[in-house]
């Protein structure tokens, strides 16, 4: 009995610390490994969650999981404003997460004088931002892990774990490198040249692990890694056209044809087909980068 009541108020403590300000959005923390953490030790027993002690999140009922609908997705608007999806690879690669999920949403672009008061109130302003009725989360890793784990189907983390931790480690320096060389002017100079050699050492390590462990990150399954690093590989695609053509060595094709392979059945899934915007965008997105 004591069990209970000490489980009990652990959940109410939860419960209560995730609300902000009296607002009308429950104000969640970015950390959603650390809510996770927190939610393992309340007994399966003797909460609503009902969540096994052994397993922890992964095993809840039906009333543990939130409803579908009801979700709305924030994003930097376009070049045309609110009537526009802008090119930000984090928002995409949240909008392949939700397609490949299967799930309703909706897709709001914003700009700095259309974001909702909330948004600017409680998370200053960051975008993408997904708001599932009363909650909202921020960081487009949370919002991918949340979506993953409270609608399991079909799963996008791989059951060997080790393998998708290898392949987080890879893919994690990539665009930094293609940012800091994509804004770099003018395009071909000494520092032009050294950017565009830490990109290439991170190509390499994508192609080396994809001649290992191939067609997807983690082998025969597509994960919430390769749903990430899609629409940056999209990015690298119409960039080093649109910007580095005159200047650069790198060759996708031709050098790197494990990655060139994985690029073509990433950008051929119906997910992305469904979400891509044009190249203008991301040219639009990069030259305001440039700038």
């Amino acid at each position: 009995m004591a069990s209970y009541w000490i489980s009990f108020i652990l959940l109410l403590i939860l419960s209560f610390s995730s609300l902000a300000f009296q607002s009308p959005i429950h104000h969640r923390t970015n950390d959603l490994q650390a809510r996770q953490t927190s939610l393992r030790h309340i007994s399966n027993q003797s909460t609503a969650l009902m969540m096994g002690r052994n397993r922890g999140l992964e095993t809840r009922s039906e009333s543990a999981t939130p409803l579908e609908g009801g979700m709305i997705l924030y994003v930097k608007a376009g070049p045309d404003g609110p009537s526009s999806i802008g090119d930000c690879p984090f928002a995409h690669s949240v909008r392949l997460v939700l397609e490949e999920k299967k799930l309703d949403y909706q897709v709001q672009p914003a700009t700095a004088e259309s974001k909702p008061q909330w948004l600017v109130d409680h998370y200053s302003g960051k975008l993408p931002a997904l708001r599932h009725r009363k909650d909202a989360y921020v960081e487009s890793a949370v919002m991918c892990d949340y979506v993953d784990f409270f609608f399991p189907e079909p799963p996008l983390k791989s059951s060997q774990t080790a393998l998708q931790e290898q392949a987080e480690a890879v893919v994690e320096g990539f665009f930094p490198a293609l940012a800091k060389y994509f804004k770099h002017t003018p395009d071909g100079d000494t520092a032009d040249k050294e950017l565009e050699t830490i990109l290439v050492e991170q190509l390499t390590k994508l192609e080396d692990h994809l001649t290992e462990h191939n067609p997807y990150l983690v082998g025969d399954q597509v994960t919430v890694v390769d749903l990430n690093l899609a629409p940056k590989l999209y990015h690298m695609t119409v960039g080093l056209d649109a910007f580095k053509s005159g200047s650069t060595s790198v060759d996708i094709p031709k050098q790197y044809p494990r990655l060139q392979a994985y690029m073509d059945l990433l950008f051929a899934r119906e997910s992305f087909q469904t979400t891509v915007y044009s190249p203008e965008t991301v040219v639009w997105g990069w030259t305001n980068a440039r700038q």
